[in-house]
Protein backbone atom coordinates (compact mmCIF):
# COMPACT_ATOMS: atom_id res chain seq x y z
CA UNK A 1 0.00 0.00 0.00
CA UNK A 2 2.53 2.25 0.77
CA UNK A 3 3.81 1.66 -2.93
CA UNK A 4 0.71 2.60 -4.53
CA UNK A 5 0.21 5.52 -1.64
CA UNK A 6 3.60 6.50 -3.32
CA UNK A 7 2.73 6.30 -6.76
CA UNK A 8 -0.42 8.23 -6.05
CA UNK A 9 1.14 10.96 -4.03
CA UNK A 10 3.80 11.17 -7.46
CA UNK A 11 0.55 11.31 -9.44
CA UNK A 12 -0.77 14.11 -7.71
CA UNK A 13 2.83 16.21 -7.71
CA UNK A 14 3.27 15.15 -11.32
CA UNK A 15 -0.46 16.36 -12.23
CA UNK A 16 0.04 19.53 -9.91
CA UNK A 17 3.62 20.65 -11.97
CA UNK A 18 2.17 19.79 -15.72
CA UNK A 19 -0.75 22.09 -14.33
CA UNK A 20 1.46 24.57 -13.18
CA UNK A 21 3.39 24.38 -15.98
CA UNK A 22 0.34 24.48 -18.69
CA UNK A 23 -0.22 27.85 -16.67
CA UNK A 24 3.21 29.34 -17.39
CA UNK A 25 2.89 27.88 -21.19
CA UNK A 26 -0.34 29.43 -21.56
CA UNK A 27 0.89 32.93 -20.56
CA UNK A 28 4.16 32.98 -22.54
CA UNK A 29 1.53 31.56 -25.50
CA UNK A 30 -0.78 34.50 -24.59
CA UNK A 31 2.26 36.78 -24.44
CA UNK A 32 3.73 36.19 -27.62
CA UNK A 33 -0.29 36.12 -29.53
CA UNK A 34 -0.67 39.46 -27.48
CA UNK A 35 2.94 40.79 -28.92
CA UNK A 36 2.15 39.02 -32.02
CA UNK A 37 -0.95 41.17 -32.56
CA UNK A 38 0.80 43.93 -31.33
CA UNK A 39 2.82 43.66 -33.83
CA UNK A 40 0.68 43.07 -36.85
CA UNK A 41 -1.09 46.30 -35.29
CA UNK A 42 2.04 48.18 -35.76
CA UNK A 43 2.91 46.98 -38.89
CA UNK A 44 -0.61 48.17 -40.10
CA UNK A 45 -0.50 51.53 -38.61
CA UNK A 46 2.86 51.94 -40.36
CA UNK A 47 1.68 50.83 -43.57
CA UNK A 48 -1.20 53.30 -43.24
CA UNK A 49 0.99 56.12 -41.97
CA UNK A 50 3.13 55.37 -45.35
CA UNK A 51 0.23 55.47 -47.65
CA UNK A 52 -0.50 58.94 -45.86
CA UNK A 53 3.10 60.37 -46.08
CA UNK A 54 2.77 59.47 -49.81
CA UNK A 55 -0.21 60.99 -50.67
CA UNK A 56 0.61 64.60 -48.45
CA UNK A 57 4.31 64.57 -50.38
CA UNK A 58 2.30 63.73 -53.36
CA UNK A 59 -0.34 66.02 -52.53
CA UNK A 60 2.74 68.76 -52.12
CA UNK A 61 4.71 68.25 -55.03
CA UNK A 62 1.29 69.09 -57.36
CA UNK A 63 0.91 71.95 -55.21
CA UNK A 64 4.46 72.84 -55.85
CA UNK A 65 4.39 72.41 -59.35
CA UNK A 66 1.28 73.92 -59.99
CA UNK A 67 2.69 77.22 -58.24
CA UNK A 68 5.39 77.17 -60.84
CA UNK A 69 3.05 77.00 -63.14
CA UNK A 70 1.24 79.47 -62.41
CA UNK A 71 3.56 81.65 -61.55
CA UNK A 72 4.80 81.39 -65.34
CA UNK A 73 1.60 81.64 -66.93
CA UNK A 74 1.24 85.17 -64.64
CA UNK A 75 4.71 86.20 -66.31
CA UNK A 76 3.88 85.17 -69.78
CA UNK A 77 0.51 87.27 -69.15
CA UNK A 78 2.53 90.22 -67.58
CA UNK A 79 4.79 90.17 -70.97
CA UNK A 80 1.41 90.10 -72.94
CA UNK A 81 -0.20 93.09 -71.17
CA UNK A 82 3.46 94.90 -71.46
CA UNK A 83 3.33 94.49 -75.37
CA UNK A 84 -0.22 95.56 -75.92
CA UNK A 85 0.73 98.84 -73.81
CA UNK A 86 3.49 99.23 -75.28
CA UNK A 87 1.44 98.99 -78.63
CA UNK A 88 -1.10 100.96 -77.55
CA UNK A 89 1.72 103.85 -76.67
CA UNK A 90 3.12 103.31 -79.79
CA UNK A 91 -0.32 103.86 -81.69
CA UNK A 92 -0.81 106.93 -79.52
CA UNK A 93 2.18 108.60 -80.95
CA UNK A 94 1.82 107.98 -84.29
CA UNK A 95 -0.11 111.25 -85.12
CA UNK A 96 2.95 112.79 -83.90
CA UNK A 97 5.22 111.11 -86.25
CA UNK A 98 2.93 112.42 -89.05
CA UNK A 99 3.20 115.85 -87.93
CA UNK A 100 6.71 115.63 -87.89
CA UNK A 101 6.78 114.25 -91.57
CA UNK A 102 4.35 116.78 -92.78
CA UNK A 103 6.35 119.16 -91.10
CA UNK A 104 9.64 117.84 -92.76
CA UNK A 105 7.85 118.04 -96.26
CA UNK A 106 7.05 121.80 -96.06
CA UNK A 107 10.10 122.82 -94.15
CA UNK A 108 11.48 123.64 -97.57
CA UNK A 109 8.79 126.88 -97.64
CA UNK A 110 10.85 128.74 -95.31
CA UNK A 111 7.83 130.09 -93.59
CA UNK A 112 8.49 130.94 -90.61
CA UNK A 113 5.09 130.59 -88.85
CA UNK A 114 4.85 127.23 -90.78
CA UNK A 115 8.31 125.74 -88.88
CA UNK A 116 6.77 127.25 -85.25
CA UNK A 117 2.94 126.02 -85.74
CA UNK A 118 4.47 122.43 -86.87
CA UNK A 119 6.52 122.53 -83.70
CA UNK A 120 3.89 123.94 -81.22
CA UNK A 121 2.09 121.45 -82.57
CA UNK A 122 3.67 118.32 -82.19
CA UNK A 123 4.57 119.48 -78.46
CA UNK A 124 0.71 119.87 -77.80
CA UNK A 125 0.17 116.34 -79.20
CA UNK A 126 2.66 114.56 -77.04
CA UNK A 127 1.89 116.61 -74.12
CA UNK A 128 -2.11 115.23 -74.54
CA UNK A 129 -0.79 111.76 -75.42
CA UNK A 130 1.78 111.54 -71.90
CA UNK A 131 -1.13 113.37 -69.78
CA UNK A 132 -3.27 110.63 -70.72
CA UNK A 133 -0.62 107.75 -69.86
CA UNK A 134 -0.13 109.49 -66.11
CA UNK A 135 2.34 112.48 -66.57
CA UNK A 136 2.06 115.74 -65.34
CA UNK A 137 4.97 118.37 -65.05
CA UNK A 138 6.24 119.49 -62.05
CA UNK A 139 5.60 123.18 -60.95
CA UNK A 140 8.49 125.04 -60.62
CA UNK A 141 8.39 129.43 -60.98
CA UNK A 142 7.44 131.33 -57.59
CA UNK A 143 7.39 127.82 -55.61
CA UNK A 144 9.36 126.61 -52.38
CA UNK A 145 12.04 125.03 -53.41
CA UNK A 146 10.97 121.29 -52.48
CA UNK A 147 13.94 118.49 -53.01
CA UNK A 148 11.60 116.03 -53.57
CA UNK A 149 10.67 117.27 -57.03
CA UNK A 150 13.38 119.84 -57.70
CA UNK A 151 17.36 119.83 -58.44
CA UNK A 152 18.81 123.40 -57.30
CA UNK A 153 21.90 124.18 -59.50
CA UNK A 154 22.24 127.30 -58.66
CA UNK A 155 21.77 130.05 -56.35
CA UNK A 156 20.51 133.87 -57.65
CA UNK A 157 20.62 136.71 -55.28
CA UNK A 158 17.00 138.39 -55.45
CA UNK A 159 15.96 140.76 -53.54
CA UNK A 160 12.28 140.47 -54.22
CA UNK A 161 12.12 137.39 -52.99
CA UNK A 162 12.36 135.11 -49.75
CA UNK A 163 14.74 132.32 -49.78
CA UNK A 164 14.71 129.06 -51.66
CA UNK A 165 11.69 130.47 -54.01
CA UNK A 166 12.19 129.37 -57.70
CA UNK A 167 12.94 131.93 -60.15
CA UNK A 168 13.81 130.20 -63.46
CA UNK A 169 13.68 126.21 -64.41
CA UNK A 170 16.45 125.19 -66.15
CA UNK A 171 14.67 121.83 -67.16
CA UNK A 172 11.30 120.43 -67.05
CA UNK A 173 10.52 117.72 -64.62
CA UNK A 174 7.59 115.03 -64.49
CA UNK A 175 5.41 113.17 -62.43
CA UNK A 176 4.07 109.86 -63.62
CA UNK A 177 1.16 108.34 -61.52
CA UNK A 178 2.24 111.31 -58.80
CA UNK A 179 5.72 109.94 -58.64
CA UNK A 180 8.88 111.85 -59.32
CA UNK A 181 9.80 110.33 -62.89
CA UNK A 182 12.72 113.14 -62.84
CA UNK A 183 12.92 116.08 -60.82
CA UNK A 184 13.01 119.59 -62.28
CA UNK A 185 16.52 121.59 -62.52
CA UNK A 186 16.11 124.70 -61.14
CA UNK A 187 17.34 128.18 -59.99
CA UNK A 188 16.30 129.40 -56.57
CA UNK A 189 16.55 132.64 -55.26
CA UNK A 190 19.26 134.14 -51.94
CA UNK A 191 18.48 137.02 -50.32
Amino acid sequence: MDDKKKQEEKKVVYEEAEEASDGINDDADLDMDMAKEKIIKLKEKLKKCSKEKEEYLDGWQRSKAEMINYRRRQEEQMAEWLKMAQAGLIKDLLPILDTIEAGIRNWGLGIKENKENYLEKIKEQLLKILTSYGLEEIKTIGEKFNPEFHEAIEQVESVENEDEIIVEEVQKGYLLNGKVLRAAKIKISKK
